[in-house]
């Protein structure tokens, strides 16, 4: 703090100082321009006053207006040089907020640096210079040698000096980043001690990327102290990615056409026929190379697509290039894996199995990038849950809302059918067997877990990715049970129901099923006897006859549209409830004198609110 400046009053009169003082410092009406333009006090009377006298003492007060001067700048010097700028608004706003009086200079280095990866180049530019790079027009992520630097005075040469001072940073940075990409792609010294881990793993250790993951596993590089080693780790990753694969390509497998849809076929799992210990014999065999060509990969080809890809998800956490730029694992672990001729689905989902790492992320749609991110979430969500390491309030230190909500869209956006209780349970039961100081509270219940709590978290996380996306918070609510397992089929059920209400026939079957079912629920909660089923001999009117033969009519075709996964078939059906709803109410008086009728009709109450109930708990629905 070197000056404070405050007056005040009112614009038709002469302002005054508001007196104070911080730290030896006394209020005043002055301030200062810039340091080197412009270093004399300047006298301010009010805001418009201040902010012209310091325009015009070198010193753009605007933010945003500083923003705009470095963009256009920017923009206009790298087409002067054949080039484009390549935006970037994070370094956009911190460079705003370092510069007074922006001069938008550029630099070089030499074009032999250019055989770092270009997001190497850029992380260590921006990280180091909070500069930007620049690219041929066209030239996709190729980067050009020329890059751009924000100063903060106008230099009287041009900006030469200050350009080539920032240049030879650059170079010197560039150089270090040079030697650790040719570093990771060498053997390591220590081959001979990670000869254990490559068997367990089935990797090549004339591969670079497999002699890193060897290394992973052979220092034990904690993941966490309840859920074991990252090595561990890559083991159920691998395990679950295998059995997740064959479920995921039947839903979005590359050779049925366009990438993820809508798909008319079920995905479901069933829960195994065997257990996970009795399947751990033949998953122990070392895992082959995979050689295939860079072709979209055969349904059959996937799992072991995915499973090459989960033991190689991780290697990179030792390579030199993450060791300096964290914020490139998966990136770079996708470079090398094809340096040594990974199939291009293996080396998309080293990378991709991070994703998506926020609500504006993609998500991943090469099936074995989706079985390994699948795997990789759900083993980290189960792990967590089962040793009580869950959110509370705003606290998440491991993430695990975003990977949920990650599953939720992955899963939603792909048109995937899965159920997730037994994937839960195969998730909770691989930590178990592999893991010997791993989950230590064998004595929970299993089911307890992952049935229902962690079940009622991912409805947490889908009610948040619906509600983003529009849905009615009560059509969710009135769709989602507690049972409920399969997170594509709430979605289109939300769909369809509200597809349906949005009709003239759906008010009125709305309306007609809420008062059934309150009436069903006020004569429950006074005990009233409700016959357990309906006797159509005990029918008086017309009306009970015609609304039992509709529901009766309903409730078939409704559950066989279910059965189908057309929902939209069911409201269908339901719609043929409304006028036999209608006129029993016109018609019918329900609390009859008679104990018996009075039964049978509760009944027939109770009948509309099974059908009804198939596809949603209509009495959670407004209106």
């Amino acid at each position: 703090l070197q000056s404070i400046l405050c007056t005040f009053g009112p614009e038709t009169e002469e302002p005054v100082v508001v007196d104070f003082e911080i730290d030896g410092l006394r209020s005043g009406n002055l301030t200062y321009g810039h340091r080197f333009h412009a270093p004399g006090a300047i006298t301010v009377r009010r805001f418009d006053d201040y902010a012209a006298k310091l325009e015009a003492a070198k010193v753009v007060l605007d933010a945003d207006r500083r923003k705009e001067i470095i963009l256009a700048d920017a923009r206009n010097l790298a087409f002067a040089n054949g080039l484009d700028m390549v935006e970037d608004d994070g370094l956009l706003e911190e460079v705003s907020g370092l510069v007074e009086w922006p001069v938008v200079l550029m630099g070089e280095f030499e074009q032999d640096f250019l055989a770092i990866p270009a997001e190497v180049i850029r992380l260590t530019i921006r990280a180091n210079q909070k500069c930007f790079v620049t690219r041929p027009p066209g030239a996709g992520e190729e980067l050009s040698n020329r890059f751009i630097l924000t100063a903060n005075i106008e230099a009287s040469d041009g900006g030469k000096e200050i350009a080539y001072g920032n240049g030879k940073v650059v170079r010197a940075r560039l150089s270090d980043a040079l030697y650790f990409w040719k570093t990771d792609q060498g053997d390591l010294p220590d081959l001979d001690q990670l000869q254990a881990s490559a068997e367990k793993f089935g990797l090549d250790l004339k591969k670079p990327l497999d002699q890193r993951m060897a290394r992973l596993d052979h220092l034990g590089v904690t993941f966490h102290a309840k859920l074991g080693t990252q090595g561990e780790r890559v083991e159920r990753i691998k395990r679950l990615a295998e059995e997740l694969a064959p479920l995921v390509a039947s839903s979005i497998s590359p050779l049925e056409g366009e990438m993820a849809g809508r798909p008319e076929g079920v995905a479901s799992r069933e829960a195994p026929a065997s257990s996970v210990r009795d399947r751990a014999s033949r998953q122990d065999e070392p895992t082959p190379s995979i050689a295939f060509g860079d072709i979209s990969p055969s349904r059959g080809e996937i799992p072991a697509l995915a499973r090459r890809a989960a033991v190689l998800t991780k290697a990179d956490l030792t390579t030199e290039v993450v060791g300096e730029f964290p914020e490139l694992q998966g990136a770079m672990g996708r470079k090398y894996a094809l340096l040594q001729g990974e199939h291009s689905s293996v080396a998309a989902a080293i990378e991709e199995h991070y994703k998506p790492q926020g609500p504006s992320d993609r998500v991943p749609t090469d099936p074995v990038s989706v079985a390994v991110a699948l795997a990789d979430k759900l083993d980290t969500l189960v792990g967590f849950w089962a040793i009580d390491e869950k959110p509370t309030g705003s606290k998440d230190p491991y993430a695990l809302r975003r990977a949920a909500l990650g599953v939720v869209r992955i899963l939603v956006e792909n048109g995937i059918r899965l159920e997730l209780t037994p994937i839960f349970g195969s998730a909770y039961e691989w930590a178990n067997y592999l893991d010997k100081n791993a989950v230590t509270t064998l004595e929970r219940k299993a089911e307890q877990i992952y049935r229902s709590d962690l079940l009622a978290f991912f409805h947490d996380r889908l009610k948040v990715y619906l509600r983003d996306q529009g849905a009615r918070h009560d059509l969710i609510d009135a769709v989602i049970t507690p049972q409920s397992n399969d997170l594509l089929q709430i979605v289109r059920r939300v769909e369809a129901l509200g597809s349906f209400l949005d009709t003239e026939d759906g008010k009125n079957l709305l309306a007609g099923t809420k008062r059934a079912a309150n009436i069903l629920a006020a004569e429950e909660k006074k005990k009233t006897t409700v016959a357990d089923r309906v006797e159509p001999a005990l029918f008086r009117e017309y009306a009970e006859k015609t609304l039992f033969a509709a529901v009766n009519q309903a409730e078939k075709e409704a559950g066989q549209a279910i059965h189908n996964e057309d929902f939209s078939a069911a409201m269908l059906a339901l719609s043929a409830l409304r006028e036999p709803v209608d006129s029993f109410f016109e018609r019918v008086l329900v609390n009859d004198e008679d104990q018996a009728v009075r039964a049978n009709r509760l009944a027939l109450l109770a009948r509309i609110r099974a059908a009804t109930d198939q596809v949603a708990d209509f009495s959670k629905i407004a209106g």
